[in-house]
C-alpha cells in the first residue's frame, strides 16, 4: 500500500514494529479515554467554510518564537526513537530539515543532543525533565545550547509516571541494545526522581541556567497559564501528553480557547494531541494556535521509510 495519509502511515507502520514497542508508541494510561478523546474532540469541531475568496496565492509559513518554519506543523518530543528505525532521532532530523520546519528533541532519546544536531538540516528546540540531582539536567541543558538547540520545553504534566497499563502488561524496558544516549555511561538511578522534583519554582531555577527561552507543556488551563507568564514563559504548550498521564483530562483543543484568552498575546500558545489532518491543524489555528506538534504520525512515518516517510508525513 503507497500511504496516502496519516491513517494508512499508522496501519503500516504497525506490521514494522515490534508489538511491545508499538504499545510503548501508542498506548495512554487507564482506560484511555484521554487518547480516544485527543482524536474525537477534533471530530466534534465543524468548520464554517466562506466562499469566493481568492485563493489564487496561498503561504503556509510562519514563524515560531522568532524561527521561520515552513508551515504552522512542528515535531514533538517522543522518547525511544530507535525503537522504530535504526537511525531514530537522526533520521527524523533529516526528515523534518526536508519538510523544513522544526524539531523537538527528547530528553529520552537514542541519540545524543549532538548526534541529533549533527544530523539536522533545520532548528530544533530541546525538550527537558528534571532530576533528582540538578547537576544532572545542567549538564543535558548545557550540551543542547553548545549544539545549537535554539529553546528549552520544560514537561509539566509527569511529576510521575502515568499508569500505562499496556507497558505494564508487556512488561516494558527499553531493548537491551539501546540506551539514553544523553546519559551514557551514567546509572540514572542515582538520578531520576520518581515522582519528579518539578514545581513551579523549577521555572525560576531553569532561568538561572540557560539564557534560552523557555516553553512549558502540559499546561491544560487557563489558571496554569497565568502561572506560567508571571514565570517568564515565551511560549506555552497545550498538552495531555498524547493521553498518556492523567486519564479523562481535557484535551488540548478543549483547552485551547481558554488559555490563548488568558494569554491575550503575551506569550506564544502551541497544542498537541490527535492532529491528523489538514483541518484539525486549521480549527488549531483557528482557536488561536500559533502552530501545532504532532508525535505519533513522526513515528509511523519513521518507521515506514525513515527520514524520507517523516518527510512524507509532514508533507
Amino acid at each position: 500500500m503507497e500511504p496516502i495519509n496519516l491513517n494508512d502511515y499508522e496501519i503500516l507502520a504497525q506490521t514494522r514494529m515490534d508489538p511491545t514497542a508499538w504499545d510503548f508508541y501508542q498506548g495512554g494510561s487507564d482506560d484511555e479515554v484521554t487518547l480516544r478523546a485527543n482524536r474525537t474532540a477534533f471530530e466534534r469541531i465543524r468548520l464554517r467554510p466562506r466562499m469566493l475568496v481568492d485563493v489564487s496565492n496561498l503561504e503556509l509559513s510562519t514563524t515560531v518564537l522568532g524561527t521561520p518554519v515552513s508551515m504552522p506543523v512542528i515535531v514533538a518530543p517522543t522518547a525511544y526513537q530507535c525503537m522504530a528505525h535504526p537511525e531514530g532521532e537522526c533520521a527524523t532530523a533529516q526528515g523534518v530539515g526536508m519538510a523544513r520546519t522544526l524539531m523537538t528533541a527528547s530528553t529520552f532519546a537514542t541519540r545524543s543532543v549532538e548526534e541529533i544536531a549533527n544530523a539536522a538540516s533545520g532548528p530544533l528546540w530541546f525538550q527537558l525533565y528534571t532530576y533528582r540531582t540538578p547537576e544532572l539536567s545542567e549538564m543535558v541543558i548545557r550540551r543542547a545550547e553548545a549544539a545549537g538547540y535554539r529553546a528549552i520545553v520544560l514537561t509539566a504534566d509527569l511529576p510521575r509516571l502515568g499508569n500505562r497499563e499496556r507497558d505494564i502488561r508487556n512488561n516494558f524496558v527499553l531493548p537491551p541494545h539501546l540506551q539514553l544516549a544523553n546519559f551514557a555511561g551514567i546509572d540514572l538511578d542515582d538520578y531520576i526522581a520518581v515522582p519528579y522534583n518539578l514545581t513551579w519554582d523549577s521555572l525560576d531555577w531553569l532561568r538561572t541556567i540557560t539564557s534560552l527561552p523557555i516553553l512549558v507543556k502540559g499546561i491544560l488551563t487557563a489558571e496554569d497559564a497565568q502561572i506560567a507568564l508571571d514565570r517568564g514563559v515565551s511560549g506555552i504548550i497545550v498538552s495531555n501528553h498524547g493521553g498518556r498521564q492523567l486519564d479523562t483530562a481535557l484535551t488540548g483543543i478543549e483547552a485551547l480557547p481558554e488559555i490563548v484568552e488568558a494569554v491575550a498575546g503575551r506569550c506564544e500558545v502551541y497544542v498537541d494531541g490527535g492532529i491528523r489532518r489538514g483541518t484539525d491543524v486549521l480549527k488549531a489555528l483557528a482557536l488561536g494556535a500559533r502552530a501545532v506538534m504532532v508525535g505519533r504520525p513522526i513515528l509511523w512515518g519513521l518507521a515506514v521509510n525513515g527520514a524520507e516517510g517523516v518527510h512524507h508525513v509532514l508533507e
